[in-house]
């Protein structure tokens, strides 16, 4: 089993910026690809950002593309996620999860392991 522990969240004035961390323990090996997904109230889970260091890509929704950054680092078995010209469109609760494998990385059915979210909220 693999647990993921997200942090970061917060309230932030549209225009800034706020980092989210995704803490994994457990059978981290296991995890080749991390992904960044977030719910609004009344919305669908959709993707974000994912990082598949196996296959080398890195992957990110149109809507975020050019002010999210997804990182790691091995060495604290963490990933990150950098927002940065944050919109108020950009509000909800925001989940890490992880996956073996490299295809599909938008797709929230292929995740096996989920964090417990942290919400973020952008005033305007």
């Amino acid at each position: 089993q693999v647990q993921l522990v997200e942090s970061g969240g917060g309230l932030v004035q549209a225009g800034g910026s706020l980092r989210l961390s995704c803490a994994a323990s457990g059978r981290t090996l296991s995890v080749t690809t991390v992904g960044w997904f977030r719910q609004a109230p009344g919305k669908e889970r959709e993707f974000v950002a994912a990082d598949s260091w196996s296959g080398g890509r890195t992957s990110y929704a149109d809507s975020v593309k050019g002010r999210f950054i997804i990182s790691r680092d091995n060495a604290k078995n963490t990933a990150y996620l950098q927002m940065n010209s944050l919109k108020p469109e950009d509000t909800a609760a925001y989940y890490c999860a992880g996956k073996r494998g490299t295809l599909r990385l938008a797709t929230n059915t292929e995740y096996e392991y989920w964090g417990q979210g942290t919400q973020v909220t952008v005033s305007s």
